[in-house]
């Protein structure tokens, strides 16, 4: 078998076992959902994640030691993570090849040519790090273009959601993320692009590759050329590192696809620990042009902190367990693994009205989904690649055994904005929230009130249990929902009964509550509803968002949760 064809099978199965893995992070009990597959495994084998949460938080996630190996295998045989496992990159090498084949040799040769804007990727990865790196800036960025999290990203709220929402197999209910259009772009953006130049996103973009490309320069193995070549340049036609094997081959570039190997016609290429004059083992970089690129790190951080500044950014509410925002935003690799398991779609990826900072990190929208965080959930802290939202036992999250002193975990706390709500703004009666409420005692309690809804009527006459009017006007039955009830004074006392329906003239009387005392005739009546205001019992309250979610006003609701004592550990 011809290695090449090796490293295509390699690729396939990795490019399929990474998308099950996608799939099976799913709550349920059947075959293809979360059973005991190791759902987080490319994430923990990228270095890159390793070394900047590193970098960032001072600590090293015990799961992302995974990375040692890729980083010892790379030292040992040079790039191969690129070339044999990463999906994301297989995806761009398939695309590339649907979209430049049947080419000439000499136009696959132009197209795979080295060119000196490789290096913007190694720009990329520096100001990446020092933004991770210094003390007043530490936050991770990373995962907004390092391969595994964007490609995990867009698998799991952007492309299974597109397919599962058409059959329901994975979810039973549609799911739907609310960035999933600037994923679709950028995704798109970086898919297109293979068909000006192949890998483009590899080549250019990927500051994964420029790691793996850092620690190539000390691989033991490598693509060597020897002297039978004959200068015929087809060691390049399918370079898809564009590493320019037929001159001074770029090592750092070099993915092991090892087309050259086939291409070569007589054995000029090979693969071997020898050393050769015709490799340049460092990258292209120039000590100005790294100075300049730290020191544009430096400056652009700060401004792009302005620039991303945002008051929701403020009072975001993050998902049960998450660590205390300064430490939180040194570790969330914005993967989407949290959003992809949360059974009631509640946790969703940030937007820029949140910051740029915050760009695809999770939070809770409470509108969205099927339902707000359920108690007896605690998926999403188990399935953090990093652990930005901690592990919580449900005892933890509820308070109970031995957390019973701490309380439950609190999201945040419920408010209500009374130009909204129903009974306060409307005159409507509505106790959803009340009803919803799942803590116990609940954090929603109501109040009676009794509100006017029509002028002073005239009494014509009254008699068991029915007012006649003398005047025709109100709407038949329009009062008939028990909710309603009639007011009226009788010898300086107030007299009050519920009304069970009514025509243009006639009120009935519920035999419940039968009339000791007929209104006169020429009395004044006055009608009323019976309404149950909202309120928050703030001590009591721990931010679920069910109540946000059952709301029946459209749009926000009438009811929202804030970050206003959330519990954040650090």
């Amino acid at each position: 078998m011809k290695i090449t064809t090796a490293r295509k099978i390699s690729q396939l199965f990795f490019f399929v076992l990474f998308i099950w893995l996608c799939v099976v992070t799913t709550v349920g009990e059947k075959f293809f959902q979360l059973r005991a597959w190791p759902v987080n495994i490319f994430l923990h084998l990228d270095p890159l994640a390793a070394i900047s949460t590193t970098l960032s938080t001072h600590r090293l996630y015990a799961p992302l030691l995974w990375s040692v190996l890729t980083i010892v295998l790379t030292i040992l045989i040079g790039r191969f993570f690129c070339g044999f496992i990463c999906p994301f990159g297989s995806l761009h090498q398939f695309i590339s090849y649907l979209s430049h084949r049947g080419k000439k040799p000499l136009d696959l040769v132009s197209l795979h040519k080295y060119r000196k804007a490789q290096n913007i990727k190694y720009y990329i990865l520096i100001i990446f790090l020092i933004i991770a790196a210094l003390p007043s800036l530490q936050n991770l960025q990373t995962g907004l273009l390092d391969p595994i999290p964007l490609f995990t990203r867009t698998v799991n709220l952007l492309l299974l959601p597109l397919v599962d929402n058409s059959i329901n197999l994975l979810s039973a209910a549609d799911r739907f993320f609310r960035t999933a259009p600037l994923i679709l772009s950028v995704f798109l953006a970086f898919a297109l692009l293979n068909f000006f130049i192949p890998r483009f996103f590899c080549l250019f973009i990927c500051p994964l590759g420029a790691l793996f490309g850092l620690l190539n320069r000390f691989s033991l193995w490598r693509i060597n050329r020897n002297s039978n070549c004959t200068d015929c340049k087809l060691c390049n036609k399918h370079c898809q590192g564009s590493c320019q094997p037929s001159e001074t081959l770029k090592q750092s570039e070099c993915i092991l696809c090892l087309n050259c190997l086939d291409d070569c016609q007589f054995n000029a290429i090979d693969f071997s620990t020898a050393s050769s004059d015709t490799v340049q083992v460092s990258p292209d970089l120039s000590r100005r042009g790294f100075l300049a690129v730290a020191f544009t790190g430096l400056l652009a951080m700060p401004a792009f902190k302005l620039l991303a500044y945002s008051k929701d950014s403020e009072g975001i509410v993050r998902p049960p367990g998450a660590l205390s925002e300064n430490e939180f935003i040194k570790r969330c690799l914005k993967c989407g693994q949290c959003m992809r398991i949360c059974p009631t779609n509640v946790i969703q990826p940030a937007g820029i009205e949140s910051g740029l900072l915050n760009l695809w990190t999770p939070v809770m929208n409470n509108r969205i989904g099927s339902s707000g965080c359920q108690l007896d959930c605690v998926a999403c802290g188990y399935m953090c690649p990093s652990a930005a939202i901690r592990p919580l036992t449900l005892a933890e999250k509820l308070g109970k055994g031995n957390f019973e002193s701490n309380g439950p975990v609190k999201l945040g706390t419920a408010f209500f904005d009374k130009t909204r709500c129903l009974p306060w703004a409307f005159n409507t009666p509505c106790i959803v929230c009340q009803e919803n409420c799942p803590v116990s005692p609940k954090a929603i309690y109501t109040r009676t009130v009794f509100a006017n809804v029509s002028d002073r009527l005239k009494v014509k006459t009254a008699e068991n249990n029915n007012i006649l009017l003398e005047q025709g006007v109100l709407s038949p039955e329009r009062f008939s929902t028990g909710d309603y009830y009639c007011q009226f004074n009788s010898n300086g006392k107030t007299i009050q009964a519920k009304i069970i329906s009514n025509s243009a003239d006639t009120i009935r009387i519920s035999p419940d509550s039968p009339l000791t005392v007929l209104p006169q005739s020429a009395a004044e009546i006055q009608i009323q509803i019976r309404l149950q205001q909202p309120y928050i019992n703030q001590a009591l309250c721990i931010g679920c968002g069910i109540c946000q979610h059952e709301c029946p006003v459209s749009g926000r609701g009438a009811i929202f949760v804030t970050a206003y004592g959330q519990t954040r550990e650090k």
